[in-house]
This record gives C-alpha cells, sequence and structure tokens, in this order.
C-alpha cells in the first residue's frame, strides 16, 4: 500500500462497511518505529530536548543566548546583554551551553532583583487599578478603553477602541 501500514488490531473493514463506531484506522510508514511496536508511551524512543527552561519559561534552544533570554517577560536585549556579562556566560547558541552555565543564568534572573513573568504583569496591572480608584486622568482614559497617552481619537485608536461600532444616521 504505497509503503504505508495501517496500525495492528485496527478493524479496517468494519470501518469502510460503514459501521461508525469504529474508528478510522491510522496509517503510517513501514519503517517507523510507530509501525513496529515502539512508542513514547512504552518509553522506548527518547524525547527529544527542544528547550531550556529558565524562570518557568522554555526558551529556544536553536537561538543564541541573548536572543533566547528576551522570550522572558520583562528581558530585553540590553537586560539580557547584562545577565550574560554578570554571569560570563558566552553568546553561544542555547543548546550549546553547558549544565553549569544555564545554573548560572537561572541563577542570576531568578535572584538578580529583576521583576520577570507574573511578577511584572502584577505590578503593571496594579500600577493601572491605582490609576482608576483615584480617578484621574489617565485612570479615567484605561476605563474607558481610550488611548492614554494623548493620541488623537477622531478616526484612528483603533486597536484601543476596539472593532467599529456602526451607528445609525440621523434622518433629515
Amino acid at each position: 500500500m504505497n509503503g504505508l501500514t495501517t496500525t495492528v488490531g485496527s478493524n479496517r473493514s468494519a470501518y469502510l462497511k460503514g459501521d461508525r463506531s469504529v474508528s478510522a484506522p491510522r496509517l503510517v510508514a513501514a519503517n517507523t518505529p510507530a509501525a513496529m511496536g515502539a512508542g513514547r508511551a512504552r518509553g522506548r524512543t527518547p524525547l527529544k530536548v527542544v528547550a531550556a527552561r529558565v524562570a518557568g519559561v522554555e526558551i529556544p534552544n536553536a537561538k543564541k543566548v541573548e536572543v533566547s533570554l528576551t522570550y522572558i517577560f520583562g528581558i530585553g536585549p540590553t537586560t539580557a546583554k547584562k545577565i550574560m556579562t554578570k554571569t560570563g556566560v558566552e553568546n553561544k547558541r542555547t543548546k550549546d551551553l553547558s549544565e553549569d552555565d544555564l545554573s548560572k543564568l537561572r541563577k542570576e534572573v531568578e535572584d538578580g532583583g529583576y521583576l520577570i513573568e507574573g511578577d511584572l504583569r502584577r505590578f503593571t496591572a496594579m500600577n493601572i487599578k491605582r490609576l482608576i480608584e483615584i480617578q484621574c486622568y489617565r485612570g479615567k482614559r484605561h476605563q474607558m478603553s481610550l488611548p492614554v497617552r494623548g493620541q488623537k481619537t477622531k478616526t484612528n485608536a483603533r486597536t484601543r477602541k476596539g472593532k467599529k461600532k456602526t451607528v445609525a444616521g440621523k434622518k433629515k
């Protein structure tokens, strides 16, 4: 069947006769581990690590460390460079880092006094909530979902205001 085989135990004939209570047979290549009976469920094929975990975020393995660190919310290019100089880690691909280098990065990011991830999101949300509570101009703009920093709203500001709402015109 063109280099493909059905999985063992599938009820192909019942499915083809129209019995929809039987699931469709799964086609797999004949020379793959799945066709030979091996699979992750049985623990025979090792899982390949595709990302390192720093501060609860998976940073990509294929990118350089400087770029990978920017995947963490609250760490931009400048902060990533600072972290790398403090730890003494070279700017190579993340997959090429030793376990020692990764632990240095983890320790610096988590214990270095940086506001990242959930803490930074919470901090920002609390600031907006405080502005709304004290009823200042910026707080009112946040409350009405309008631009806060002085932009004009007659024609643009669709990102902040949301999708256009049609209003019926006056009759003459």
